[in-house]
């Protein structure tokens, strides 16, 4: 373990920004990956990525071996919203793990990126998950974005850790808000019993989610599109558990199947919107992803009740 004290008058700052800037020959992308398996403590606990560190505190860290991958690549289709030389954008459909892990098959958004980009994806011989920048769940579909380069997954990685993008989702929730529209800002931590869950309350890390209702379906359920403007773990589907309206299908936030109501495919969650600027000329890349057809099933469905 290496250690570092944060020197007198520094502002609070992300950790990996911190130690980014006091060991400039390792990336930031190397911190996060650290600070993603466990390997950065401060004052002698273990920190996550998105902790802020301040003056006075010890940071004692060690890195991940870059190792060569062992993941071969496998020939799996893709739905590519946009590709240049420096990153590509996905539609990812729900049921495709985005890397590699415990349980997993060769059937990752990684093991097919190796393919398609034929060893160019970004950090290779790093570890987890190569160019990629942030995460969607499982069962949820839509936009993923993923460097090609060094330069390019620094500068997503930059955007994304300090908000500087525009991320909407759409869902299909349990029952009809009182309002067309409104603003959970309820900060959310990992449940105290339940460790695969997250929930709302005080010590919870801040988190903001804009809502607003597109189409409701009798007084059963509701299409609504919310804009985060932070990037919590299950965010959107704990903010909106939090006011009454579970996703449908997500049985892990409360969702429980009405009698009369057709049965959702999946936690109904999809990434539709991204606007981002272009991590080396600088353009405004404004991306969308059409419905998937589950999605749009179930609202034809749901119309029909």
């Amino acid at each position: 373990m290496t250690s570092y004290v944060v020197p007198p008058g520094s502002r609070r700052e992300r950790a990996d920004k911190v130690l980014a800037a006091a060991f400039p020959e390792h990336s930031r992308a190397a911190f996060q990956r650290a600070l993603e398996a466990g390997l950065v403590q401060v004052d002698g606990k273990v920190i996550a990525q998105a902790d802020d560190v301040r003056a006075g505190q010890t940071i004692e860290f060690s890195l991940p071996e870059a190792k060569p991958a062992e993941l071969k690549p496998v020939d799996i289709p893709l739905d590519v919203i946009f590709e240049d030389k420096h990153l590509i954008v996905l539609n990812k459909p729900s049921g495709m793990v985005v890397h590699p892990g415990v349980g997993t098959g060769e059937d990752t958004l990684v093991h097919a990126l190796l393919a398609h980009c034929a060893g160019e994806l970004s950090g290779i011989g790093g570890v987890e998950r190569p160019g990629i920048v942030h995460r969607i769940d499982k069962e949820t579909t839509g936009l993923i974005v993923v460097a090609k380069n060094d330069t390019a997954h620094r500068a997503l990685a930059d955007q994304f850790a300090e908000r500087a993008l525009q991320k909407e989702y759409v869902a299909l929730v349990s029952g009809v808000p009182k309002a067309e529209s409104g603003t959970i800002d309820r900060g959310i931590a990992r449940h105290p019993v339940h460790r695969h869950r997250m929930t709302t309350g005080e010590g919870g890390r801040p988190a903001r989610t804009d809502w607003a209702v597109l189409e409701k379906f009798g007084t059963s359920a509701s299409l609504v599109r919310c804009r985060i403007h932070t990037g919590r773990t299950h965010q959107i589907r704990v903010h909106l558990k939090s006011i009454g309206h579970p996703l449908l299908g997500d049985a892990t936030y409360g969702w429980k199947q009405a009698p009369d109501s057709p049965k959702p495919p999946r936690v109904m969650l999809h990434a539709e919107h991204l606007v981002f600027s272009h991590p080396v000329n600088g353009k405004t890349m404004d991306l969308r992803a059409p419905l998937p057809e589950d999605f749009r099933q179930l609202m034809a469905e749901l119309r029909k009740k």
